[in-house]
């Protein structure tokens, strides 16, 4: 029997005292009241916290290494989407997440992609039907379906996209929500085919009206979109409570061991909001929605569980997930892995891309003005402008002292693809490129450069390592590699996240001041959207989801 003094923190019944923890076999055996000597010494016990919506990939990190963070962060579980990996190698993909995080002892807890491909507008490395949804929809480590993107699919009666939102209803899963700027009736017809919460809300007055048809409300805060700030007075709202939750969707390695959940509630507890109404957002609701077996804290419940130093700044001094300690002062302790007589994961990828030629990124002039993305820093969405070129030798340029940049998208999984080209403002590179082949949500490769020459670089730096980040200066190509489906490393955590704090550090050398330039770029290929993206396939007008001309005839 082990015993856990300190301040008993019972989000449930919202309450604070003096008590003791009893653990035996792996749950909480009792709870006493009682004094524990010392009082002003003493941890404060709590329930740990839950992120309720993340693409693990776009930590950098295997599910093994992401527990290693998130645990120092207080976490003992996670609500996963493994969309990304998927969009890549389809149902062996997602498999592959799933064996991977059961190395360790921390809660995952995966919905199945439900939009591979995302679109037909670009193109991906696999495909997972209604079929596939139906033969893994029954298994616990599934809680339900990833966010359901394709809202115009659902609009209009696909018949594939509400098969596969009948396997999750038939079998009493959740769908997760994906509702970008979606209001009103709109609104009303995600929630009556089941989609029951949505993070891409961006706006408080929208989120107002999703709590208002009863849909819950994951208030995000990742490296590009950062919605906390807009969405905090959600937590003062009456009508809200009980269907608010946390979660950081994209975050990268070192901004998250930085913080995470624990980091979205110290910030509201410091601006003055209700402490049981933030605790309920971090730790309760999403136990209670996504059914996460996880326990609050209760008599009887499984014994996962955290101890902080206060509950303002929310520093975790222990996590105990499982009745086992697998993090104390600062380090995660042997007993966060799980000892596996199997053999290793063999490391997955699909990658076919072949080199390219400066002749290749060309965009020759037709006279007319031409359309262009306008990004902004901490959102997802862009803006379209009509501009005119700057134009040399009968091609058209990057203009580097108006910010208007030359992107290019290419098809990985084909040998002889050619780049899909446009330009795009926000970036602010001086010199040099930058490349990625994390670009959501078909991961082709996606770059952004000041000239033809750096931008090959880049790209053909990727495809010689079959995926990773890179930045180009001084001619000179800066590569972080990812092996793993060309979207994550088997590294550890610590050595990911300071090789991406250099990486981003030289894209601010040449000129690019968003925080997050790589995550940010990311998102710059993925057609759902709006207003105006770029893929494989060339130019996307999200708002009449179709493909249009780069070119502006008067």
């Amino acid at each position: 029997m082990q015993e856990h003094a300190g301040h008993i923190v019972d989000i449930p019944g919202r309450r604070i005292f003096d008590g003791k923890v009893l653990v035996e076999d792996g749950r909480i055996a009792d709870i006493i009241e009682c004094g524990i000597g010392s009082e002003t010494d003493a941890a404060f016990i709590m329930p740990g916290f839950i992120d309720s919506h993340v693409h693990i990939e776009s930590t950098l990190l295997i599910p093994e290494n992401f527990a290693r963070v998130a645990v120092h962060q207080g976490a003992v579980a996670a609500i996963c989407d493994p969309h990304e990996i998927a969009n890549v190698l389809g149902v062996p993909g997602v498999e592959y997440m799933v064996a991977n995080g059961k190395k360790v002892r921390f809660h995952f807890l995966f919905g199945i992609p439900s939009c591979v491909p995302c679109t037909t507008n670009e193109t991906n490395g696999a495909t997972i039907t209604s079929k596939d949804i139906a033969k893994l929809i029954n298994r616990p480590e599934f809680y339900g379906l990833g966010e359901m993107m394709n809202f115009v699919g659902m609009q209009y009666g696909d018949p594939e996209v509400l098969a596969k939102i009948k396997c999750a209803t038939d079998a009493g899963k959740l769908i997760d929500g994906h509702g970008p700027g979606i209001t009103g009736e709109k609104a009303r017809l995600m929630f009556n085919n089941g989609l029951s919460c949505d993070h891409e809300v961006d706006r408080l007055d929208i989120a107002l009206e999703r709590t208002r048809i009863g849909m819950k409300v994951q208030i995000r805060e990742g490296s590009a979109a950062c919605n906390l700030d807009e969405l905090m007075p959600l937590l003062a709202d009456d009508a809200s409570r009980g269907l608010t939750m946390f979660c950081t969707d994209d975050k990268y390695p070192d901004e998250f061991y930085h913080g995470c959940i624990n980091q979205l509630a110290s910030r509201c507890v410091r601006a003055g909001y209700d402490l049981w109404r933030i605790l309920e957002t971090a730790c309760m609701t999403p136990v209670r929605h996504f059914r996460t077996g996880t326990g609050l804290l209760q008599k009887g419940d499984p014994a996962n569980f955290i101890k902080v130093q206060d509950l303002t700044d929310f520093k975790v001094l222990e996590t105990i997930i499982d009745g086992y300690t697998v993090f104390a002062g600062s380090h995660c302790t042997d007993d966060l892995q799980i000892d596996h007589s199997g053999p290793d994961l063999t490391v997955p990828n699909c990658f076919k891309a072949a080199e390219i030629s400066e002749q290749d990124l060309e965009v020759p002039d037709s006279g007319h003005k031409i359309r262009i993305m306008v990004s902004t820093e901490e959102s997802l969405f862009t803006k379209e402008k009509i501009i005119t070129p700057k134009v040399t030798d009968g091609l058209i340029r990057s203009d580097v002292g108006h910010d208007v940049l030359k992107i290019a998208v290419l098809n990985r999984y084909e040998e002889k693809a050619k780049p899909a080209t446009g330009f795009i403002s926000g970036f602010g590179l001086k010199s040099g490129a930058l490349a990625s082949t994390i670009a959501h949500d078909s991961h082709n490769i996606v770059c952004i450069g000041t000239s033809d020459h750096d931008m090959v670089i880049a790209i053909n730096a990727l495809i010689r390592c079959k995926g990773g980040l890179c930045v180009v200066k001084d001619g000179q190509a800066h590569v972080l590699e990812l092996p793993v489906a060309g979207l994550m490393s088997t590294e550890r955590p610590e050595k990911v996240g300071d090789r991406h704090v250099e990486l981003k550090n030289i894209a601010h050398e040449i000129g690019c001041q968003y925080a997050a330039p790589f995550m940010t770029m990311s998102f710059m290929a993925l057609p759902p959207i709006p207003e105006l993206k770029i893929t494989d396939k060339g130019l996307f007008d999200v708002g009449k989801f179709t493909f249009t001309s780069l070119y502006v005839e008067d």
